[in-house]
């Protein structure tokens, strides 16, 4: 089996608490292999450890506990300088004074290239990001994509075994941002970068990423590739934090060849696939993405009955919220041009496939 280009072996990080209060572990215990040539995402919401994870990487924090071995040698302990680590900002971090030639050159100025060599691989760089013949611009004279692109040919010049991006188009507008994951998804793959992204952003992660791997209170929940994720979410945080899911609490009546037949809160009886082992008795979260709900007659055989609340066209798909006859709600989607919708105020059927649900235990804890 090929080794992986790095490698996190149990590495920890905490930061001082602040008086009187008790502070989390900011990484705990990461166990995790990037292979060469991948795009690997961090994905997580705010203080979940991806940033961390990003910076001890990069030799800007330094671990606890723990080993982070790149090519087989542990670099968790050398300078930033030495670890020969591109990275990407979201500020760009680009030298306003400079040139963009001499912006994509710092890098092998400071290693000591040959002038010659230097101006060659400046303009190879400069290539490989689209932006040939912007050299002699300053970085005020461009626009923020054009930004991002000089900072990424900089972070790629000196030829690094792994570029490291931190949330590198949250300055970007929609538009920008999709034309520019798009240019970096191709640059991946058309010179075999490996590559660490760090976003907070779902959608971003599964278009752009090989694997993703889900951070949650400086823990890693799940590493898959994208539509792994997404179709087999390893628990209630995962499957609630990666797209949208209906989240309805339930008790586990009876299980059977991994299915459960559950209680919603009404009495009403509804199945689902098991997302983790249950037993028959506990309560649970049943969770079905708005894609997987099924209007139907109100009156067929397993749907449960429901009122249209509210229709919302969101361009390409319309929104559908629907009330329970217990009190809860659940959001249907529905694609723009398909067959007519019911009316708000309408009375239907809801209903999903077990296979295209899966209860766990607990809530969906989205801290």
């Amino acid at each position: 089996m090929t080794s992986p280009l790095l490698r996190f072996e149990h590495v920890s990080k905490s930061y001082p608490a602040t008086k009187g209060a008790e502070t989390p572990a900011a990484l705990s215990a990461l166990d995790l292999d990037i292979a060469r040539g991948e795009l690997l995402t961090l994905l997580g919401p705010s203080g979940s450890g991806k940033t961390t994870t990003l910076m001890l990487l990069a030799g800007f924090e330094l671990p606890d506990e723990g080993r982070i071995l790149l090519e087989g040698r542990d670099i968790a302990r050398l300078p930033p300088h030495k670890r020969g680590i591109g990275v990407v900002f979201q500020s760009y971090a680009l030298f306003p004074h400079m040139t963009v030639a001499e912006n994509v050159a710092f890098p092998l100025e400071a290693r000591s290239v040959p002038k010659p060599e230097r101006a060659e691989r400046v303009q190879r760089a400069l290539g490989m990001v689209r932006l040939p013949g912007y050299g002699d611009r300053r970085p005020a004279q461009l626009s923020g994509g054009q930004q991002q692109r000089v900072a990424l040919a900089r972070a790629m010049v000196f030829e690094p075994p792994i570029v490291l991006l931190d949330e590198p188009l949250g300055a970007l507008d929609k538009a920008l941002r999709e034309e520019m994951q798009h240019e970096i998804r191709t640059l991946h793959q058309r010179l075999g970068l490996t590559m660490m992204y760090v976003t907070h952003d779902q959608s971003e992660a599964l278009t752009l990423s090989d694997r993703i791997a889900v951070l949650a209170r400086g823990r890693l929940r799940q590493v898959a590739p994208p539509r792994e994720l997404y179709d087999e979410p390893a628990d209630a945080f995962v499957a609630g934090f990666v797209g949208e899911n209906n989240s309805l609490r339930v008790g586990v009546a009876a299980v059977l060849d991994g299915h459960a037949k559950l209680r919603l809160s009404d009495g009403t009886e509804v199945r689902a696939a098991l997302g983790e082992a249950l037993p028959a008795g506990s309560q649970g979260v049943l969770m079905v993405r708005p894609e997987r709900v099924a209007l139907t007659a109100p009156d067929v055989a397993g749907a449960l009955r429901a009122t249209l609340a509210e229709v919302l066209f969101q361009g390409d798909h319309f929104r559908l919220r629907l009330a329970l006859a217990g009190g809860e709600e659940i959001i249907a989607r529905r694609p723009v041009g398909g067959e007519p919708l019911p009316e708000p105020g309408s009375t239907v059927g809801v209903a999903w496939a077990p296979d295209e649900a899966l209860v766990f235990r607990g809530g969906a804890d989205m801290d």
